[in-house]
């Protein structure tokens, strides 16, 4: 594949030129790199030092894929969950209905994201998105769901308690439980004629205090 973007300087220019990189083996080759089009751009030719023929130098699109998930610098989401259950305050309570979403997602928290790679000698696609969240309540249960419904006092009837549409939890006991929230991406890539996908993941982690609701008699 490489072969197509270069080819053998016709004319090798002395070992001491910069060039070869203090090497003595291998040869020096003219390489473009590809267009819009993927065929080789004579405007963007440049020299590079090669340990052998192109065809024969393996360049893994798998790896390429790889680097390029890494430089996306995705991110965990944001918690979204009501009751908040971050003080005695505002907890939430045994058998209330807890709301659970992705809090205002970036595109880096959510996607979907493309890049793509030409600086191999191959090019290299990605795209990236989540494909569901699992919810660890820290009591045994996981729940998984999409983004999620945001809590609002509207969709509750001023703030009864009612099940979130698309993703809640109930807790059953008294106590302070770590949430986890692991988002699951979706990542697909394509390039030299292969594609794949890659696991991935990212997690994110908050306390959650659930009291006991009292009633008390007048």
């Amino acid at each position: 594949m490489a072969g197509a973007w270069c080819r053998i300087a016709p004319v090798q220019p002395p070992k001491d030129d910069p060039a070869w990189g203090n090497r003595t083996e291998g040869a020096i080759y003219h390489c473009s790199r590809p267009g819009f089009n993927l065929d080789p751009d004579p405007n963007m030719t440049y020299t590079r030092w090669l340990p052998g023929a192109p065809e024969a130098i393996q360049v893994d699109p798998a790896a390429v894929a790889r680097d390029i998930l890494a430089r996306l610098d995705l991110e965990a989401i944001t918690l979204g969950m009501f009751p908040l259950g971050d003080n005695d305050v505002r907890l939430g309570f045994v058998g209330w209905n807890s709301w659970l979403w992705a809090e205002s997602p970036s595109e880096k928290q959510w996607g979907p994201l493309s890049s793509s790679d030409s600086g191999s000698g191959i090019t290299v696609t990605l795209r990236a998105e989540v494909d569901r969240v699992e919810w660890d309540m820290g009591d045994g249960g996981v729940v998984v769901c999409g983004k999620g419904t945001p809590w609002s006092a509207s969709l509750t009837q001023g703030g009864k308690n009612i099940a979130s549409p698309s993703c809640g939890h109930v807790f059953e006991r008294m106590g302070t439980y770590t949430v986890t929230a692991t988002s699951h991406w979706n990542v697909q890539w394509s390039g030299a004629g292969q594609s794949g996908s890659l696991p991935f993941s990212l997690s994110r982690s908050a306390s959650y205090l659930v009291g006991e609701y009292q009633a008390v008699n007048g």
